[in-house]
């Protein structure tokens, strides 16, 4: 195949990729306004059922660990509890997983996996946000952004099933890190598409940023160096220690300017490889993966 005819199916794919629900929209938008209120919110979400199942499953859930003594039913109630850059962000990520598609049959990049190492990654950056006492009110945030840093390989596992299975056989075999045969074999790699994707889905946030960002860091100069650095880390976390699939056994190590600037050092993951495993599982129960 051509590389107008990669270029052409994956533009046709993009195409048709579903807009993000109308509810989900108007939860950003009052997430992104610093005057609204829980009831806001609430005027919103009780009208979609599913987002209204996923908010009260988050907060009762031992993934959120709340450690209640009774069972939250109340919208508002969760809202408050949750703040709303956490609603916020778990309307996100529902909305874009139950967009992309989940076809284990395919025969490039393996689901289970994949979705395994973007777990991964979205524990390990919340874990490290934790530690390093950033505001909980985006703890959520960075759990979000690693989760979707690499969804421009839904659409290359999609399209180009085949020639993606070629393209990530050709890494594994030179032993060289996967977007950089993904330009060489497609003309382009997960971190363009991934950001017309978020471009498709009018994501302005840190997310955006490290779909886009995570493998060329040091051309990033935007406001969320801290979340694009700790997901980077994290990545190489789960690559390194082979927690999931992503197409990529090269795992690439972060500058020495993003350890400094995080204050961290490679022996942070002893620190967490314990708890990994565990909250990947509560993750995945939560989301539905």
């Amino acid at each position: 195949m051509t590389q107008n005819n990669f270029n052409s199916k994956i533009e046709s794919y993009l195409k048709e990729i579903p807009s993000l629900p109308v509810s989900v929209g108007k939860v950003l938008e009052i997430c992104n306004n610093s005057s609204s209120s829980p009831t806001d919110l609430n005027q919103v979400i009780s009208l979609d059922p599913v987002l209204t199942g996923k908010l009260l499953q988050l907060i009762n859930s031992a993934y959120y660990g709340l450690g209640l003594g009774s069972h939250v039913t109340s919208i508002v109630k969760a809202i408050t509890m949750l703040g709303t850059n956490t609603v916020k962000n778990l309307a996100l990520s529902s909305a874009i997983l139950s967009t992309l598609p989940k076809n284990k049959e395919q025969s490039g990049l393996d689901m289970e996996g994949f979705w395994r190492h973007c777990l991964c990654v979205g524990v390990f950056s919340k874990l490290i946000a934790i530690r390093q006492k950033v505001d909980s009110r985006y703890h959520q945030e960075y759990f979000t952004a690693g989760l979707l840093h690499d969804i421009g390989k839904i659409p290359l596992n999609a399209v180009l099933s085949s020639e993606y299975m070629n393209t990530i056989t050709s890494a594994d075999r030179d032993n060289s890190a996967l977007h950089i045969i993904e330009n060489e074999k497609i003309g382009t790699n997960h971190t363009v598409i991934g950001k017309l994707i978020a471009a498709a889905w009018k994501l302005d946030n840190p997310v955006a940023d490290v779909i886009a960002c995570h493998h060329n860091t040091e051309e990033y100069n935007g406001d969320f160096v801290h979340i694009l650095y700790t997901v980077a880390v994290s990545n190489y976390f789960s690559v390194l220690n082979d927690i999931g699939f992503a197409g990529n056994r090269k795992p690439v190590k972060p500058e020495k300017k993003i350890w400094d600037f995080l204050k961290i050092k490679e022996d942070i993951y002893e620190e967490f490889i314990g708890n990994v495993n565990e909250e990947i599982n509560k993750a995945k129960i939560f989301l539905q993966i």
